[in-house]
């Protein structure tokens, strides 16, 4: 299973909120090289070009769909692969901005660490990442990953991503290269037609190591029965949708 650009973009505009809340954090005039690191299909990418300008501002992911995707919704902007792993900017970057990418890197301080070595004096780090392991909906899929034929599998191999350390820790790695650190956290609560939604929505992110792990044969029923479990957990409310709760994390350091 590859990364689905149209299942992403089912929730473009939700998506999108929390690279928009980070930019708008971003103290920078003008850029001349900035570069959006896991661009998926484009749309934090695009925010950047409306801020900015297209001059100077390029993409890179890893993942073949997902610059397909970005390449068509800007065709003007320079994409490319990479892994974010090894990856370092070619030349001094003025913003290097980080959309949800990094909670799935579980040594991602030590990226941090030398990507701010990638940025010009005064340049800026802006990272944003879920924070939502505790929510319902990830919850959710660990009972349903030991319950049920699949459980083998995930006791032999676990399909969760690392928890994200505390705000501290960020400050701590960040604060020696940088003249400023922000940490915070926001809480989005986004109403949704109903609990499939949910189940939608978590498909192209968070679902998906799940439902890579199992047989094909399996995933209808994994997927039914953690449908069943979701519509428990977030009943509706007066008009009819659900609330997903949604904490995510975001960090800007300004390189000293």
């Amino acid at each position: 299973m590859g990364w689905s650009p149209h299942q992403y973009l089912k929730f473009d505009d939700e998506r999108t909120r929390p690279a928009r809340d980070l930019l708008a954090q971003v103290p920078l005039e003008s850029v001349t090289n900035a570069i959006d690191l896991g661009c998926g299909p484009g749309n934090s990418t695009e925010l950047i070009v409306a801020r900015f300008g297209p001059v100077g501002v390029s993409g890179m992911d890893s993942d073949v769909n997902m610059l397909e995707a970005a390449r068509k919704r800007l065709p003007g902007i320079p994409f490319v692969a990479g892994d974010l792993s090894t990856w370092r900017p070619g030349e001094p970057a003025d913003l290097l901005f980080a959309n949800a990418v990094f909670q799935w890197l579980p040594y991602h301080l030590d990226i941090f660490d030398r990507l701010m070595d990638g940025l010009k004096p005064g340049g800026v780090l802006a990272v944003q990442m879920p924070d939502n392991l505790a929510e319902p909906s990830h919850r959710l899929m660990e009972e349903t990953a030991h319950n049920g034929p699949w459980r083998d599998t995930f006791k032999r191999d676990s399909a969760r991503r690392s928890s994200l350390p505390p705000p501290a820790t960020y400050y701590d790695r960040l604060v020696p290269k940088s003249s400023r650190v922000d940490i915070w956290h926001v809480i989005y609560n986004h109403p949704l037609p109903d609990a499939a939604a949910i189940v939608e929505w978590v498909k192209s992110t968070g679902l998906r190591p799940y439902l890579e792990k199992i047989a094909q044969r399996h995933r209808e029923a994994f997927t039914a029965d953690y449908l069943a479990r979701v519509t428990q957990a977030y009943p509706a409310m007066a008009d009819g949708r659900v609330l997903l709760r949604f904490p995510r994390l975001f960090a800007v350091a300004v390189k000293r």
